[in-house]
C-alpha cells in the first residue's frame, strides 16, 4: 500500500482544553513554534501474545522522522469522531480493519525542534489484531512486533529513538495494567 493519506495541507480541529472546537488550521502552521493545540488519537494494537504493533516512522516525516512510535496516530478531520479517525487510520496505515476501545484522553506538548511542536489534545485507543500489517510506504518506514519487556527497556533508555507520546501513552498504559 503507498498512497499518500497525510499532507501539510490538511485542516486540523484546534480545540480548548476542554476539547470544544475553536477553529481550524492546516497541519504545517499547527505544528510550527511552539504549536497550537489541536485534536489527535493514538491507536496501540496487541495481538493475542500481547506484543504490541510498533512502527517506525517514515524517513519524510517533519516530526520524529524515523523514530520507533505505537501503531498509529493521526488527526481527525473536522465533524469527524475520535473513534471514526482512529479506525480510519488504522486502515490507511496498516491495512487493518479492527475494534478498537476508548481509553482516555490527555493534552502534551513535546518539541522537535526550536521551529517545530506537537501540542495534542490526545485521545488513545487500544485493539487486537491477530494478522500481520499491510503497511502504507509513505508513512511507515518499518514495523515490528515487540513484547512488554522490550517496550519497557527501551523507553527507559533516554538514548531510544521513540516518539514522546508513545513514551507518555506507554507509562500510562502500563499504569492501567494494559497489556494484561
Amino acid at each position: 500500500m503507498t498512497a499518500t493519506v497525510s499532507r501539510e495541507t490538511d485542516l486540523l480541529v484546534l480545540v480548548d482544553t476542554d476539547d470544544q472546537a475553536i477553529g481550524l488550521r492546516d497541519k504545517r502552521s499547527c505544528h510550527e513554534g511552539r504549536g497550537i493545540l489541536h485534536r489527535a488519537v493514538s491507536v496501540f494494537l496487541f495481538d493475542q501474545q500481547a506484543r504490541l504493533l510498533l512502527q517506525q516512522r517514515h524517513a519524510d516525516k517533519p516530526l520524529w522522522p524515523g523514530c520507533w512510535s505505537n501503531s498509529c496516530c493521526t488527526h481527525p478531520f473536522f465533524g469527524e469522531e475520535p473513534l471514526d479517525a482512529a479506525k480510519r487510520r488504522v486502515y490507511e496505515e496498516l491495512g487493518l480493519k479492527v475494534e478498537l476501545d476508548f481509553l482516555y484522553k490527555f493534552e502534551y506538548r513535546a518539541e522537535w525542534s526550536p521551529e517545530l511542536c506537537e501540542h495534542e489534545l490526545c485521545s488513545v485507543f487500544v485493539g487486537e489484531v491477530d494478522i500481520d500489517p499491510n503497511v502504507n510506504e509513505t508513512e511507515i518506514q518499518a514495523w515490528i512486533w515487540a513484547y512488554v519487556d522490550e517496550i519497557d527497556a527501551a523507553i527507559a533508555d533516554d538514548a531510544a529513538d521513540h516518539t514522546p507520546w508513545l513514551k507518555l501513552e506507554w507509562r500510562e498504559l502500563r499504569k492501567r495494567g494494559i497489556p494484561k
